[in-house]
């Protein structure tokens, strides 16, 4: 006999009013859902993603998961509702309160379910897998403590101080044995442990793009697979190990691929941003978390571009007041060497300007605007030392003269008037 053993529950089903059956199973799926959205929408929010989110998507995401959650529990063990030597009837293969998930199927299902939200949503899906990876897995530890009430999904006998005391008449059992491993309580801890390692990780790392949600899967795959070897109720076996365990290896290798494969990723996320958010407002709900490495870096790239945006807006300034050119300022423009400013005082610049001899000058633009692109600094060309914007305007001779100020615009179409 061992010196101390943990005490199963003597019902895992009250009855209101006498009436209404109330299960222990399915009060712990009901909280671990409740605490999973509420995490997932405390960390949403923290990103920046609008509120009441990630309840919108749970809408799509616990119905998908509990179908498939039985589904793959049935899939799994068919002999249970159906055959000659079943022991439930194969109606019963619906009555989920009973008892009876796969995680594996919930979370397959339930990723589709979120897939679907996030594409009507027009939302990441990256992103919500990573802000709800490690509520999931902490619902999941809530969720196990359905299996204590249920008396199910026990271990091994044990002598330890912490096996737990299981009804002599409950399937799986041995004869004379009173404790078994506590593999509910195994899986609770180990899972509880692995949501707090997730919200740290992706903190101290800034892991993105559905990274944080593939550790939760590797994490979940590892500890799933030394509990499952502990389990003694039926199960297929494959070589050895339980259909599960060869399960987890599988999983656990398309997340770690996974996991590598997205290291390189840099494209943004789509969570969305409320009007209090773009607006940069200090008190608005869902502020982004200043403790995120990946926040400060966003937020310093924007303090840049407000500066760069002031600095260009102030730099172009005189552009705004040149006179938009035509096809005849264009035309004009083409026909000036920008490098050989016209010098009104030189002849030929003269002749070259004014056209053949004896006809008008023809009519130019009053001003067009000439950007020249930047060159490398020479010893005879202090001209080309940055890039430059020049203003070519024609003079009371009829030439184009360059290098002329805004001011001096001005001046020239007042006299020009």
């Amino acid at each position: 006999m061992p010196l101390a053993s943990i005490p199963s529950p003597s019902q895992g089903v009250w009855h209101l009013f006498g009436v209404v059956p109330l299960r222990a199973y399915a009060l712990c799926i009901v909280l671990g859902v409740i605490v999973a959205v509420v995490i997932g929408e405390r960390r949403w929010r923290a990103r920046g993603g609008e509120p009441g989110t990630i309840v919108d998507l749970a809408v799509w995401a616990v119905p998908f998961g509990l179908v498939g959650g039985r589904l793959y529990h049935v899939i799994t063990d068919w002999q249970l509702y159906f055959g000659p030597n079943a022991p439930n009837e194969p109606i019963e293969a619906l009555y989920v309160w009973n008892g009876g998930l796969g995680i594996w199927g919930a979370v397959a299902l339930g990723a589709l379910g979120v897939w679907f939200g996030c594409r009507n949503r027009g939302l990441s899906l990256g992103a919500v897998a990573d802000t709800i990876a490690p509520g999931i897995v902490i619902a999941q530890a809530i969720g196990r403590w359905g299996n204590y009430f249920n008396q199910e999904l026990f271990g091994s006998p044990t002598d330890l101080p912490w096996g737990l005391e299981i009804d002599p008449d409950r399937p799986g059992t041995v004869p004379g044995v009173d404790t078994y491993h506590p593999t509910f309580l195994y899986e609770s801890i180990w899972d509880l442990a692995l949501g707090l390692a997730l919200i740290w990780v992706g903190r101290r790392f800034a892991l993105r793009h559905g990274r944080v949600f593939a550790l939760y899967v590797a994490g979940y795959t590892v500890g799933r697979f030394w509990i499952e070897g502990l389990r003694v109720d039926t199960a297929h076996h494959i070589l050895g190990l339980r259909l599960n365990q060869w399960t987890s290896i599988i999983v656990f290798i398309g997340a770690m691929i996974y996991f590598w494969y997205a290291r390189n990723k840099t494209n943004d996320e789509q969570v969305g941003m409320t009007p209090e958010l773009a607006l940069g407002s200090p008190g608005a709900e869902g502020s982004i978390d200043p403790a995120h490495p990946s926040d400060q870096a966003d937020d310093e790239a924007d303090a840049a571009d407000t500066a760069d945006g002031e600095g260009s807006s102030r730099r172009g300034e005189p552009e705004a007041i040149a006179s938009t050119p035509g096809e005849g300022a264009v035309a004009a423009a083409n026909a000036v060497d920008v490098e050989e400013s016209a010098d009104p005082a030189h002849p030929a610049d003269q002749a070259d300007t004014s056209g053949p001899a004896g006809e008008e000058p023809q009519d130019l633009p009053q001003s067009v605007v000439v950007t020249e692109p930047a060159r490398e600094p020479g010893a005879d060309d202090e001209r080309h030392k940055v890039a430059a914007e020049k203003v070519v305007v024609p003079g009371k001779d009829g030439a184009l003269h360059e290098d002329v100020t805004v001011d001096a615009v001005s001046e020239g179409e007042k006299e020009r008037r």
